[in-house]
């Protein structure tokens, strides 16, 4: 004998009940939710970050497990705190040797090696998004103004654009100096006498 048409009816919906929980039940066990990235809010100098490649995915940066020559070139970042240097991480966009981000550091000098498939603007934001350390027009670190005076300089000279929006340019000297500034602001980076691990032929983007 054919089911009632409300034995069906009742039959229909605890199948539709059932799927959509099957749904929800598959759904869930297959998605994860990584831990949102925190930010450096303290004061320098500030380490190499954790969390490399969801970092360099955050600043929109391409990666990949070798360098790229394609594109190839540096820019130089000096940090001051009250007229003292602040050393720039060391492994910012890169893990060992087998992570790199196109906008990475391999020392603690500054340098930043720009070595991307092809051309694009890299920026200051793009640098620190990757370190995991707060960067916007107020506020460098755990350093902000107006309580804290912060200031960029491009070859020396006094940038008055969003600190994130500063280009990396080949061969540009980038300056943040927060708080008391240095004697001397530098327009140029001395790259022969500084380089540590880096070729000396990456030199030649600094006029040397």
């Amino acid at each position: 004998m054919p089911p009632t048409p409300s034995v069906a009816k009742t039959a229909l919906v605890l199948l539709a009940v059932a799927a959509v929980a099957a749904g929800c039940g598959g759904s869930s066990s297959s998605t994860t939710t990584s831990a949102p990235l925190t930010l450096n809010t303290g004061p320098a100098p500030w380490p190499s970050p954790d969390d490399v490649e969801q970092r360099v995915k955050a600043a929109n940066l391409p990666y990949d497990p070798f360098e790229h020559t394609e594109v190839h070139y540096h820019s130089h970042l000096d940090i001051f705190v009250n007229g003292q240097p602040e050393p720039v991480a060391p492994s910012i966009g890169r893990e060992d040797r087998s992570f790199f981000s196109a906008l990475h550091t391999h020392t603690t000098n500054g340098a930043l090696h720009i070595e991307a498939p092809a051309e694009q603007l890299f920026t200051l934001g793009m640098l620190f998004t990757e370190w995991g350390v707060r960067l916007n027009p107020r506020c460098v670190g755990g350093y902000c103004k107006p309580a804290t005076k912060i200031a960029a300089y491009v070859d020396g000279t006094l940038d008055t654009e969003p600190l994130p929006k500063i280009a990396l340019r080949k061969g540009r000297e980038i300056a943040l100096v927060i708080g008391t500034p240095p004697a001397t602001i530098p327009a140029t980076w001395d790259c022969l006498a500084n380089i540590l691990s880096e070729n000396p032929a990456e030199c030649h983007d600094f006029g040397q």
